[in-house]
């Protein structure tokens, strides 16, 4: 097949606010003007992670609506349990949520849950 996983859109309500909470988990997004409809990154690993402003979803469909629940799940990978904490607390520093402060699971990782400006869950976890 010729299928390559390629790209993550989030809708943002603040394209802004997002990049300043991906930041404080470590995607450099460099501080070049961006459109106030969408912003993309290209990761280390060539995954492209982009925001979308909830206008430009509208006007790609007009019947489009913000969703309700949690249909996805990001995650970030940490060095070390200790890491998991330290971004957990960096991410409060900066005046974002926590929704799971960090804690060793029964699977055998260190794990929390921080809600980056648009309500999405994102994982914080290293192997214990």
């Amino acid at each position: 097949m010729g299928l390559k996983f390629d790209y993550i859109g989030i809708v943002s309500a603040n394209i802004n606010d997002s990049i300043r909470f991906y930041r404080v988990l470590g995607v450099e997004f460099p501080d070049l003007p961006h459109s106030e409809d969408h912003v993309e990154v290209t990761l280390p690993n060539g995954l492209r992670l982009a925001f979308d402003a909830l206008s430009m979803m509208k006007e790609i469909d007009p019947s489009w609506v913000e969703p309700t629940g949690q249909r996805l799940g990001l995650g970030f990978q940490c060095d070390s349990p200790s890491e998991v904490d330290a971004a957990y607390e960096r991410v409060i520093a900066e005046g974002f949520r926590g929704k799971t402060a960090p804690w060793d699971a029964f699977w055998g990782q260190r794990y929390a849950i921080v809600l980056d400006p648009d309500g999405n869950e994102i994982s914080l976890f290293a192997w214990n």
